[in-house]
């Protein structure tokens, strides 16, 4: 009966999203022991949390957004989950770090299957004013996973190791993707895949450029989710920014930003995904405008952030808006993406989306700050990571005109207000 209770698939893929975070980010919690057990360089390390996940994770996101909607949706996470448990398993075997790159590069591959499939899943189960809040549910996967992977490492890790942790983690993964596999999604989601046709995996990524070179609106939606991601290069150097320019002892603002993270980006997909919905009521531009509002608000405040002195309100005020922003967009982000394309490639788009966050912002936006660090600071600049970081805080910020072009365009009449009646044939 499952299938028949939107609110149990939402509670299911959470959990799933859930695990999937805890195995993205365990590495982090043992970093120095993978160091020391497997004779790691930093170099080799920084490889390893960045450019062969995201290398990995980038492109399989469009590939598995593919299979997802030509077949279906829960199968490819169930096939997703169990890949990347048993990778994650044998992880904790390896006892060379190429052993490890390529176990980590399989649980990239597989984990890129989850989060398309299940945004076009939430979209099909959801009515349309309910989306963006059931899309903000599921990222909450982002913060608690996240915070579930240090609290892991820093009882069960200290406890027994990590060789341990890994293996167990993936164990019951693998046990949750056994159950997955037997459940059948509703009759809706089968007949989106019927609608994909026989043609080939090229074809589906031709249509869905196709969508993307005819709709200024999706491109420009898209492009400002990506800016919006800028805020998390800023979370990758905070705790260096913190005690080499600001001051700070490390272990008081680690935890800190701990909590601060876990607090904000819990209530960042709650309120974007609830709020957007009630102020949007099923309208694009709507969407739009709130995605916009929270730009301007969150912004500035991430900018004075780097510039008023530790400790005050606002200091604290802008920590927090880093936080909150990139999580509470996601919500009506992807409820105003998935409105702009066909059933049938919902999940192809989500695929497409992910790409381009982890390739621009993750992952050229963290090399793009080292290196301005490292210049600036060789040319004897004060301040260096602060206005790298500023740089990062304004990227964000730009996410705000994007937004309102995009409700500029979403207004028109030719575009349809309507979240439902939204789509593009397939060519």
């Amino acid at each position: 009966m499952w299938k028949k209770s939107p609110i149990a698939v939402l509670a299911v893929l959470l959990l799933i999203h859930v695990l999937a975070q805890v195995d993205r980010n365990i590495l982090l919690g043992f970093a120095t022991r993978l160091e020391a057990d497997l004779s790691m360089s930093n170099t080799e390390y920084g490889a390893l949390i960045g450019a062969v996940w995201v290398l990995s994770f980038g492109v399989m996101a469009i590939v598995m957004g593919a299979l997802a909607d030509r077949f279906s949706r829960t199968r490819v996470v169930a096939a997703g989950l169990l890949v990347w448990s048993l990778c994650t398993a044998a992880s904790g075997l390896a006892h060379s770090y190429w052993q490890l790159v390529a176990a980590r590069v399989f649980v990239a591959s597989g984990e890129a299957a989850l989060v398309p499939a299940a945004i076009a899943l939430l979209t099909e189960l959801f009515e349309p004013r309910r989306r963006g809040s059931a899309i903000g549910v599921f990222f909450m996967g982002i913060p608690l996973g996240i915070g579930f992977s240090f609290v892991l490492a820093g009882s069960v890790g200290a406890a027994h190791g990590w060789r341990p942790t890994f293996i167990g983690l993936g164990m019951a993964g693998a046990l949750i993707a056994l159950g997955l596999a037997g459940l059948r999604e509703p009759a809706s989601t089968r007949a989106n895949a019927a609608q994909a046709g026989p043609g080939s995996l090229r074809a589906q990524l031709g249509d869905v450029f196709h969508v993307l070179r005819c709709s200024p609106a999706l491109r420009w939606t898209i492009a400002g989710l990506v800016l919006v991601h800028f805020a998390f290069v800023g979370l990758s150097f905070a705790q260096i920014w913190l005690v080499r320019e600001r001051g700070l002892d490390a272990a008081a603002i680690t935890r800190t930003l701990g909590v601060v993270e876990l607090a904000f980006g819990v209530l960042g997909s709650l309120v974007g995904g609830l709020l957007g919905d009630a102020y949007a009521r099923g309208r694009l531009e709507r969407y739009a405008h709130f995605v916009m509002a929270l730009a301007l608000v969150c912004g500035p405040l991430m900018i004075a952030y780097r510039f008023v002195a530790p400790g005050t309100p606002l200091f604290y005020a802008g920590m927090a808006a880093g936080a909150f922003l990139p999580l509470a967009a996601y919500g009506p982000c992807n409820a105003l993406i998935q409105a702009q394309v066909a059933p049938h490639l919902r999940a192809t788009i989500s695929g497409v989306a992910m790409m381009l966050i982890n390739v621009f912002a993750i992952t050229l936006g963290n090399l793009a700050v080292g290196l301005c660090v490292d210049r600036l600071g060789a040319a004897g600049v004060h301040a260096a990571l602060t206005w790298s970081l500023f740089a990062t805080d304004l990227l964000a910020l730009a996410a705000a005109p994007c937004f309102a072009w995009v409700a500029s365009c979403c207004a028109r009449p030719s575009t349809g207000d309507e979240l439902q009646g939204v789509t593009h044939a397939r060519v």
